[in-house]
């Protein structure tokens, strides 16, 4: 009979800065291979498992190596080239193996991933249905990993109780799953229907922040951030909260992540209407160099063009 393999690491997890891109991917690729013969291999006696589930499952390993890697790119066009191409891959191997929570999980943070650094700021509408895409192929991680109810519809009572079930393991999921979901929320504010479900959203990440603080790099803290900050006093935002959510994002990586002051600037600053820390947020993310956090270069890359785009706009918005 088949087994799945073990847990593997969490997405976000990075090798560190001594290693090169090249010996990441090595070592990675190298792994998967021999994992990929083994199966292979033993494939006569493994009769309950297709050869596409087994291509699928030993393909993990590969998808780690690729993401730190794409992490590490300096080069916006060719991961903007590059990155279509690896969700189609992964949504081919999902199609082998539908209930794999890895490979689903991998296919909502790239979905998030793309939508966000090279679609939104010139097409809303494509990147809301980009991170559709990614928030469907995260609730089916979900269920795999044991969370029986339908997201949309559970009230928020029921969906909190429920999450109570889910610990470490689920962690990547429930991250990537309520990125995706508060990011359409966020790009469809004149849908009513949409706007009520940003309480699930919230409590998606409200149990990362239980398990897992720290998160791939302080982002459940940027997530509050945005969450608190993006919104008046009156629509339940708390631009204190918000500010003391964005300073322990800050303090995960020592202010390397630029994507920290580009979105306490665009979301919390632009709802106070401080042009002045607006400003100086933005002009510090344009002059920062992006090889301050190699391990992720290609998100301040994204925070730099972030930055240079909302600064353009500020006197209409001040």
């Amino acid at each position: 009979m088949c087994r799945h393999r073990g847990p593997g690491k969490a997405v976000g997890h990075l090798p560190s800065p001594a290693r090169g891109v090249a010996a990441s991917m090595n070592l990675h690729m190298n792994r998967g291979f021999i994992r990929l013969l083994c199966a292979l291999l033993v494939l006569p006696w493994l009769g309950a498992c297709s050869t596409g589930q087994l291509v699928a499952r030993s393909s993990v390993s590969i998808m780690d190596g690729s993401v730190d890697a794409m992490n590490r790119e300096t080069d916006l066009d060719l991961a903007r080239t590059a990155i279509p191409a690896n969700l189609k891959l992964m949504e081919g191997l999902i199609n082998e193996d539908p209930d794999n929570a890895e490979l689903l999980t991998y296919a909502a943070q790239g979905f998030y991933g793309y939508a966000f650094g090279f679609v939104e700021l010139d097409q809303p509408a494509r990147a809301a249905a980009l991170y559709a895409r990614g928030y469907a192929y995260g609730k089916r991680a979900l269920q795999a990993l044991g969370l029986q109810l339908d997201l949309d519809h559970a009230g928020v009572d029921e969906l909190e109780q429920a999450l109570q079930g889910l610990g470490d393991k689920a962690v990547p999921a429930l991250f990537w799953t309520a990125s995706c979901w508060a990011k359409q929320i966020d790009l469809q504010r004149d849908d009513p229907a949409r706007i009520a479900q940003l309480a699930s959203s919230e409590r998606l990440m409200r149990r990362v922040l239980q398990l897992q603080p720290d998160f791939y790099h302080g982002g459940v803290y940027l997530y509050f951030g945005v969450y608190y900050g993006g919104r008046s006093p009156l629509l339940g935002g708390d631009p204190q909260r918000a500010a003391r959510y964005f300073e322990q994002a800050r303090a995960v990586t020592g202010g390397r992540l630029l994507m920290v002051d580009v979105l306490q600037a665009e979301y919390l600053e632009r709802q106070r209407l401080d042009r002045e820390r607006f400003h100086r947020l933005l002009s510090r993310v344009v002059a920062t160099p992006v090889g301050v956090f190699p391990q992720m270069a290609l998100a301040n890359q994204v925070a730099r063009v972030r930055a240079e785009r909302l600064l353009q706009h500020e006197t209409e918005w001040f």
